[in-house]
């Protein structure tokens, strides 16, 4: 009786496993930003109303995290266009837009996103005001970085 115990509960079929779900639209973008760090440096770029401005950020470098509701970023490198920490969210419901918090000028813009394998580029615009330190940092930035390996 044992063995033929032992020999049908060996035959029992394993339960299959569950698939795990799909990620969302918006998972899928936090991973596209998250779990590195990007850099200027190693064959990335940064223009300022087309014109090549890459030595002026060559040691740029942001870091995005997101656990649970909390987004945050850390900068190095900015020379004052960026702020060196603060949160991130989306703008907009297709998540490929992000906002920073923070007073430097790339503070409370709609950067536009797009990753694709090891580069994230980063484009938007800061608006001329009338403050003088702000103006000369006033255009269209476009950044072109890389993964840090």
């Amino acid at each position: 009786m044992l063995f033929l115990a032992v020999n049908l509960a060996g035959c029992e079929e394993d339960e299959p496993q569950p698939t795990p779900p799909e990620p969302s639209p918006e998972e899928l973008a936090i991973e596209a930003l998250t779990g590195t760090t990007w850099v200027v440096r190693n064959g990335g770029s940064v223009t300022k109303d087309g014109t090549n401005e890459t030595d002026d950020y060559i040691d740029f470098e942001i870091t995005f995290t997101s656990s649970g509701s909390s987004k945050t970023y850390r900068t190095q490198g900015s020379n004052l266009l960026f702020d060196a920490s603060g949160n991130w969210s989306f703008a907009g419901g297709n998540f490929d837009k992000i906002e920073l918090t923070g007073v430097q000028p790339a503070a409370n813009k709609e950067i536009s996103f797009t990753q694709e394998d090891n580069t994230l580029r980063l484009q938007w615009t800061v608006p001329a005001p009338s403050n003088a330190r702000i103006s000369a940092l006033a255009g269209s930035y476009v950044f072109a970085l890389v993964r840090l390996e």
